[in-house]
């Protein structure tokens, strides 16, 4: 059989310039998964209310973001595309790329790999930690557009990777990398989400107050909370950190509505105990995008340091590594 892998990423647009991103933050939030309130309420609060008003900010950090390559998140990607070819003989399959919003887009992608005669498609999220907005929203889209393609036969999802080794074991590798006893604490920082996608799996029970980021398994549920705090606990183990040296945050919040702690506020609190040396790892992010290259190692490096901390380090992501390229082999075969 001739196998394709697709690599699918949260998107980027196409250019830091305004039309682009108001045009990539319009295809993303108009989402129904990512904002899952009622259709006219969403088209109202996305379309007239965040778009306009998020459009030029947002425009500004890419503008800080982009390389002469272009955006981080596409040109790493590209490049573990390459690698990933490179040992196609060894993976068995041959590697694609495509963004869940904006370009490469997933239809097109996906009739490329038609055309080549491909009859078994593996297809990985690049999310570790399932979640409805992401990996679902993700299989969604992938299965809409299958319905026009011709050679396809066979369709296998890798839905999450939160504690598989060889993706624990690339992370602490790069933790390693940073010397992180020489810092007074390790921040596990990961992307937020809205409560009520994690009270729809625990309804009753309010998300800051579930247990489930202290019990496992998970009983049967994909939830993202305890899917953070496992990740965080295997690579804990793996670096041989006690429970006080490590804490797990929330970041990229939209309201005060969203999973917590909060990424910021947890820095002002470690500060408070007199942690002035934090690395800061954020392992919902295989590649380094805005959320960490511009939120983390900019915005909150700068806050943490007006407010009297010495080092903020951002630990960069999995990106084109060796190891990465290894455990996408692993976990896919």
């Amino acid at each position: 059989m001739k196998r394709a892998l697709l690599l699918i990423n949260i998107g980027t647009p196409e250019k830091p310039e305004r039309e682009a991103v108001k045009k990539y933050l319009s295809e993303f939030l108009n989402d129904e998964l990512v904002i899952d309130i009622p259709w006219l309420l969403r088209k109202i609060l996305v379309n007239l209310i965040i778009v306009p008003f998020r459009t030029n900010k947002s425009t500004d950090l890419y503008k800080r973001l982009w390389t002469e390559d272009g955006s981080p998140l596409l040109v790493y990607q590209n490049k573990l595309v390459d690698k990933l070819n490179q040992r196609g003989d060894e993976s068995g399959f041959t590697t694609y790329s495509a963004m869940r919003y904006g370009s490469p887009s997933i239809k097109d992608v996906l009739w490329e790999i038609d055309k080549s005669g491909c009859d078994e498609l593996i297809v990985l999220p690049m999310y570790p930690q399932y979640a409805t907005s992401t990996t679902l929203s993700t299989e969604r889209a992938v299965n809409k557009m299958l319905k026009g393609m011709q050679n396809i036969n066979k369709v296998r999802f890798v839905k999450q990777f939160y504690n598989h080794p060889d993706f624990i074991e690339a992370f602490v590798s790069k933790i390693r990398s940073y010397d992180y006893r020489n810092y007074d604490h390790i921040l596990f920082s990961y992307h937020g989400l809205p409560d009520r996608q994690v009270n729809k799996l625990h309804p009753g029970v309010k998300s800051h107050t579930c247990s489930c980021h202290k019990e496992f398994p998970l009983h049967g549920k994909e939830c993202y909370k305890a899917t953070c705090y496992e990740t965080t606990r295997l690579m804990a183990a793996q670096l041989g950190v006690d429970n006080n040296s490590y804490s797990v945050s929330f970041q990229s919040r939209l309201s005060n509505n969203w999973l917590s702690p909060f990424t910021d506020a947890m820095l002002e609190s470690l500060l408070k105990k007199g942690k002035k040396k934090i690395l800061v790892v954020a392992p919902s992010f295989v590649t380094d995008c805005l959320e960490t290259i511009v939120e983390i190692g900019w915005e909150y490096e700068s806050h943490f340091k007006s407010l009297g901390g010495e080092k903020l380090q951002l630990v960069e992501s999995l990106n084109e590594s060796d190891e990465w390229v290894q455990a996408i082999i692993n976990i896919t075969n």
